[in-house]
Formats: C-alpha cells, structure tokens, sequence
C-alpha cells in the first residue's frame, strides 16, 4: 500500500470524473455496453498511472527541493527507479490494451497522444524552461473527457473538440492558483510558473480571461444540442461565481488565501459540470 501514492490517487480520481462526463454524455446515442465503460475506465486510468509513475522518476531531483513532494517515495529513495519504471511500464501496457481491445484504435491513440503530452513535452521539456508549461499541461489533461466520449462514439467530432476545449480551459486557471499557493517551491526548484516570471497582477488578469473562456465553451454544448436544460442552469451558476470569485482576486490582500479558494472552487466545478453533463 505504501508504493500506492506513486500513482497519484488524487490526480487519477479528479481524471476519471471528467472521463465519465464525457462518456455519459455521449453513450445517450448508443447503447450502454459494461465492459466499454470498464475499459474505458480502468484504461485510462491504467495509462494515468503510467504518466504519473514517470512523472515521478523524472522529477525526483527537484521534488526534493519543494516541500510539498519532498516526501515521495522516489525523492526520499524508498523506492528505487528500476521498480518504478517497471510499474509504469506495467500499467501502461494494460491501460492501453484495455483501450484498445475494449474501445477502439482511436481512442487509444488520444490517450497515447495524452501521455506523450504530459510525459515529454511537458515533464521532460517544459515545465522546467517555460511558463507555457502550464498549456502543455492542460493540454494532456484535457484528454480523459475525450477518451471517455469517443469510447462510444468512435469518432472525434465538434462534440469531443468542445469537451477539450472545456477542459484545457478550466486547467489554466486551476494551474495559476496551484502556482500562486506554492510559488516558494517552484521559485526553490527553479520551475518558471507565471506568478514568479511575470507579475501577481498578470496572473490574475490571465486567471479571469481562462474562467470567462471556460464559462462561454461550457455553454457550446446545449448549443450543440447534446445537453439539456439542467446542465445549462448549472454551467451557468457555476460559472458565475467562478467568474465571481476571479474578479474577487483583485482586491484581496491574502492572494494565497484566495488562490486556495479558487483553487477548492475549481474542483467542485468541474466535478458538478461532469455530473451534469452525465445527467
């Protein structure tokens, strides 16, 4: 049980709740098939925790200098590389073939265009030598709704773009407010994250202009017609505080304090928009 948290549970749950929005949305048209949604599920997060795991063997020399993951195994060396890559390599390998054996081709295919994000250009090139870090971030996690919705449909349509959009848009700010909470490790590890390499001000400025983008592409779905009145009535309250809370920011003395709420916020927001997509 100690080796569990290597997989990070907390990221892996967060991505299979989006994942089930965007299936549930989609399995409306289609009939609902068990070891579709068991596929689709375990796959991906089998292909999470692979990520996750690599994540870790190569961030181990700066999650020592933060103090928010100083204590993974990897960084304090109670476990050894070796067997953390043969984990990866393990769930990775049944992750995707619960993908493609349960789904379909293309939507292994997005889930390893997810990884590749998040393991190579983000892990291994990004993060430590660019602010844009944070969009290639967004980038991979915006995957799982995608996965969830083209393991029924099995096609990427205007439908799957939008879940894609909703998601790398809610990331960005739900980003920032992690970066501005932890500025001090990330200024300890040397990673450039937008509140140390340009401003307070500029931070938040980019934090209302992803909340208003979020709220207006949550809104393309019942647009699109695949959501009802129930999920407009709560994309909109939801997003109405959210934009709330962002213009709240700009005259607070505390901005950690609030970076933390806005950050709670987020999670909450997607968590109900996913349900209510489901819905």
């Amino acid at each position: 049980m100690k080796h569990l948290s290597i997989i990070k549970p907390g990221i892996i749950f967060g991505n299979v709740v989006t994942l089930c929005g965007g299936y549930f949305l989609a399995v409306h048209s289609s009939d609902f098939h068990r070891f579709n949604f068991l596929a689709s599920l375990l796959g991906m997060v089998g292909v999470i925790a692979c990520g996750c795991i690599l994540n870790n063997c190569i961030d181990r020399d700066i999650d020592k200098l933060m103090d928010r993951t100083k204590k993974r195994l990897l960084a304090t060396e109670n476990l050894s590389v070796k067997t953390a890559l043969m984990y990866a390599i393990a769930f990775g390998l049944i992750g995707f073939l619960l993908l493609y054996l349960g789904t379909n081709l293309l939507t292994m295919l997005i889930a390893f265009i997810g990884l590749l994000a998040y393991v190579v250009a983000y892990t291994l090139w990004f993060k430590r030598s660019s602010v844009f870090g944070t969009v290639i971030g967004a980038v991979s996690g915006a995957i799982p709704p995608v996965v969830g919705y083209t393991s029924v449909m099995g096609q990427f349509d205007l439908v799957a773009f939008v879940l894609f959009l909703i998601l790398f848009c809610w990331q960005m700010p739900h980003f920032f407010a992690i970066a501005i909470c932890y500025s001090e490790d990330y200024a300890k590890a040397g990673i450039p994250v937008l509140p140390l390499k340009r401003s307070m001000a500029y931070t938040k400025f980019n934090i209302l202009i992803f909340v208003i983008l979020f709220f207006l592409v949550t809104l393309l779905l019942p647009i699109l017609g695949v959501t009802h009145l129930f999920y407009f009535i709560t994309a909109s309250f939801l997003g109405f505080i959210w934009i709330g809370l962002s213009v709240w920011g700009f005259f607070v003395e505390d901005d950690i304090a609030w970076a933390r709420k806005l950050f709670l916020f987020s999670i909450i927001n997607i968590t109900l928009l996913s349900i209510a997509m489901g819905v």
